[in-house]
């Protein structure tokens, strides 16, 4: 009889145990709360770590910074010496 109810008791627990994970809630990316991040070249507003240049809101002068700060800020081989 002991047995028995250590078996019972354990088979309730390990029940008890599997279906917990059953209640988690969805994390949706879409739901209430979720402040969607706006375009990069729109801009914080003005910052002292802006680069000159660059109008925030402007799409092809944003683009235009990021292609020049890669191929003459970021690659190695142009800043090499010779």
């Amino acid at each position: 009889m002991m047995i028995h109810r250590l078996t019972l008791s354990t088979a309730i627990a390990a029940a008890l145990l599997a279906l917990s994970a059953c209640g988690d809630k969805p994390q949706e990316m879409t739901g209430a709360g979720v402040k969607q991040d706006g375009a990069s070249f729109q801009g914080v507003g003005s910052s002292q770590y802006a680069q000159s240049g660059w109008k925030p809101g402007d799409k092809t002068s944003w683009e235009q910074q990021l292609k020049s700060r890669a191929q003459y800020g970021q690659n190695d081989y142009t800043r090499m010496t010779k």
